[in-house]
């Protein structure tokens, strides 16, 4: 057997290197943002050789999930709320919470013409069912609360809402016609500029409070470090603003 040359050897500690520290990062992400975060876990993984870990569920079932103990490096919140409230308890990495994107309603139908461009639809009430995410777990369940209550129809369209847990639940009742229209977020209507059809209201941000989306780094690992770095960078930014996000 031939000795095994030193640069041989050398060559092989550089490839395997970056490799033998490479990790996993483990995302407790809210509905709405998890297949934005499929698109950014790509570029990621090529870039660092972590693997990124993917749990998608709504903000409030998360937080609580964290603070029992949860094992996730990060969070990727739809609130401000939640991050900052896990922050303070101590479960968060101190200085790490950031806002990372800015979500935007929509009321959307996928029957042509039902939706009119000002949710006069919701005062009409010419529908049996209309879908939104729960407003005790799902910051977009929140706005939309928000927005049937600036139009008065709060307590009158109670016998035909239907909740999602989250709103990716609350898309896919819609999708399905268990629902004629619902609220969901603009990222799930125009990802990456592609309409599903249907007719939608764009409803101004003046109808609900922002939905500033918040992330806050868990665990102080290597892969956790990097994700949050990546989730800054300008082609990262990028991916969020084509999947119909406003950025900060």
């Amino acid at each position: 057997m031939k000795p095994v040359s030193l640069w041989f050897m050398l060559v092989c500690l550089v490839i395997s290197g970056p490799l033998a520290r490479a990790g996993t990062v483990r995302v407790a992400v809210s509905s709405n943002f998890a297949d934005t975060l499929r698109d950014l876990a790509g570029p990621f993984e090529q870039q660092t050789g972590h693997r990124v870990q993917i749990t998608p569920g709504s903000t409030g079932k998360h937080y609580a999930q964290i603070s029992n103990g949860a094992p996730f490096d990060v969070f990727l919140a739809a609130d401000v709320r939640r991050p900052a409230l896990l922050e303070a308890a101590g479960f968060g990495v101190p200085g790490s919470r950031f806002t990372y994107a800015l979500g935007q309603l929509v009321l959307w139908s996928p029957e042509a013409g039902k939706v009119d461009a000002k949710g006069n639809i919701l005062r009409r009430g010419e529908f049996s069912r209309l879908a939104m995410a729960n407003p005790k777990l799902a910051p977009y369940g929140r706005a939309a609360r928000e927005v049937l209550e600036s139009c008065g129809v709060w307590d009158r369209l109670q016998a035909k809402i239907v909740r999602g847990e989250n709103i990716a639940q609350t898309f896919q009742f819609i999708r399905s016609k268990n629902a004629q229209l619902g609220f969901i977020a603009r990222s799930q209507l125009l990802r990456k500029g592609k309409v599903p059809g249907g007719s939608w209201w764009n409803i101004p941000r003046t109808r609900y409070r922002p939905i500033e989306q918040q992330a806050l780094q868990l665990s102080d690992t290597p892969a956790a470090q990097a994700f949050m770095r990546f989730l800054k960078s300008p082609l990262a930014l990028k991916v969020i603003k084509d999947n119909g996000y406003g950025l900060p």
